[in-house]
């Protein structure tokens, strides 16, 4: 059964190394998301599944142990999910979940084993629902944390460029983590997601089908749209 959840943004600048000078920027949102971890670790878990989206070669599941890097981004920083295991996969993180094991070894975490599952963003509502629902009945207590960004359209110079239709959608979204109205997100446009790129669809539907029988309580942290791309953390208990 899911007893907490987490929901934090995933770019690589959450990571001061690689946004250099600039990383002051983002300390609000990285104590959001330390904030956030904590709720999840208050919550005594079993498990702790970390799901962030990821490109083709990057999805399907990831054991603890598994190393991630940001070298591709130009710095010498290398992460793990949880601890050190032997026989720990040969593959490699994809940067939403390297950001993830690095919110964790940040906070220092150690209350619970740790999975990693990279998601496909064209995955369809209904596969993340019942993937969600798989997850929760993995352990008898289970935690989440939910890596994925809202649009990336909100201004001119965004990834996405600027399109009216971010704010709102950005603000939907918000809600409805900031309510845990698990139906709110459900309900998510994932063409309308697509096309404003917003990451963090998938992920977020699947937290909905595993908090489905929850019965959790949320609350926003963080909400803003630095580099024109919506960044939202929350914490679901």
């Amino acid at each position: 059964m899911l007893v907490a959840a987490a929901v934090c943004p995933c770019p690589p600048l959450l990571v001061p190394e690689v946004a250099a000078g600039a990383a002051s920027e983002l300390d609000a949102a990285r104590t959001a998301c330390a904030d956030a971890l904590g709720v999840l670790a208050a919550s005594r878990p079993d498990l702790l599944v970390v799901l962030g989206p990821a490109e083709q070669s990057g999805r399907g599941t990831y054991p603890e142990g598994t190393r991630g890097s940001f070298r591709g981004f130009g710095v010498d920083v290398d992460v793990r999910l949880g601890a050190r295991q032997d026989g720990a996969s040969e593959r490699v993180l994809p940067p939403s979940l390297a950001v993830a094991a690095w919110l964790l070894e940040r906070t220092g975490w150690c209350d619970a084993p740790i999975e990693g599952l990279g998601v496909g963003e064209p995955l369809a509502p209904e596969r993340c629902i019942h993937a969600g629902r798989d997850i929760a009945v993995r352990a008898e207590r289970v935690a989440l944390l939910v890596m994925g960004d809202a649009s990336a359209c909100r201004t001119l110079k965004a990834p996405g460029y600027l399109d009216e239709r971010a704010a709102p959608f950005d603000a939907q979204v918000a809600r409805a983590l900031g309510a845990a109205d698990v139906a709110a997100l459900k309900e998510l446009d994932p063409e309308l997601a697509h096309e404003l790129k917003a990451s963090g669809r998938a992920p977020w539907q699947i937290l909905a089908g595993a908090a489905e029988d929850a019965g959790l309580s949320g609350a926003l942290l963080y909400e803003d749209a630095p580099y024109g791309v919506g960044y939202l953390v929350a914490a679901w208990s």
